[in-house]
């Protein structure tokens, strides 16, 4: 951490979600793709989602975050900016990355959508079956 960095960085992601968050010193406002987090966001859960790492490490007032998202839909993207602002935290503090990984804050969520298999209708779902 250097007195003249303006800003800390994380990257995060999470099924087809791409989150490019900055932690920038101020008092609490989460900006996603140039506007409020409450516009971009509509569900109270994923807003949880979002700030669970600076909940985690009592920094809820002490940054202002940016965010450039890009790629799948809200529940992706409130999974990628978490995880990015959890790296953000850990490029502040170093002291945060213990903390941070116990509540699995720091793990890269590998889920992703199952591909379509043939011969079925989705990855699972098969034809209905008919005996006659």
């Amino acid at each position: 951490m250097t007195t003249e960095q303006r800003y800390f960085y994380g990257l995060g992601r999470r099924k087809s979600a791409i989150a490019r968050v900055r932690l920038y010193p101020g008092e609490g406002t989460v900006v996603v793709n140039g506007k409020p987090m409450d516009e971009i966001i509509p569900r109270e859960s994923l807003r949880n989602e979002i700030l669970r790492p600076l909940v985690a490490t009592d920094n809820m007032t002490n940054f202002n975050i940016q965010v450039r998202v890009e790629g799948g839909g809200v529940s992706g993207w409130a999974g990628a900016i978490s995880h990015g602002v959890s790296r953000a935290l850990v490029a502040y503090n170093d002291g945060n990355k213990k903390l941070l990984r116990a509540e699995g804050l720091l793990t890269r969520d590998a889920r992703v959508k199952e591909r379509k298999k043939p011969g079925l209708k989705r990855a699972r779902k098969a034809p209905q079956f008919t005996k006659r």
